[in-house]
């Protein structure tokens, strides 16, 4: 059974910096692809990025392009979310997933392209 597990979350400052880890319990080239997505509040779930396993593609919401950095390490079996210029509006419930399928780029943000989730781990932003 595949198992993905998030850490890294916690409290920042605005400006600063987290990065989030998703520990799958496979190697992270056994998906087509794994992404990170956030939940705020009474707000819908939104795609923030995706990476495409074999070719280490990527792709970003606009709202988190140029401060967030997906990346993987195969041989640790984790994905990871380097947030940097983080702003009171990224305060989330962030959750890892992934598709053991396929993957289509232009539907990297939609939850329903995973098969696969985490239970997610907290992220605060203060100003």
């Amino acid at each position: 059974q595949v198992k993905l597990v998030e850490s890294g979350g916690g409290s920042a400052l605005a400006g600063g910096s987290l990065r989030l880890s998703c520990a799958a319990s496979v190697y992270t080239r056994t998906f087509a692809c794994m992404g990170w997505f956030r939940q705020a509040p009474g707000k819908e779930r939104e795609g923030v990025a995706c990476i495409f396993t074999s070719g280490g593609s990527t792709f970003y919401a606009d709202s988190v392009k140029g401060r967030f950095t997906i990346s993987q390490d195969n041989a640790k079996k984790t994905v990871y979310l380097q947030m940097n210029g983080l702003k009171p509006e990224d305060t989330a419930m962030y959750y890892c997933a992934a598709n053991s399928a396929s993957c289509v780029s232009s539907y990297f943000s939609r939850a329903s392209t995973y098969n696969h989730w985490g239970q997610g781990t907290q992220v605060t932003v203060s100003s």
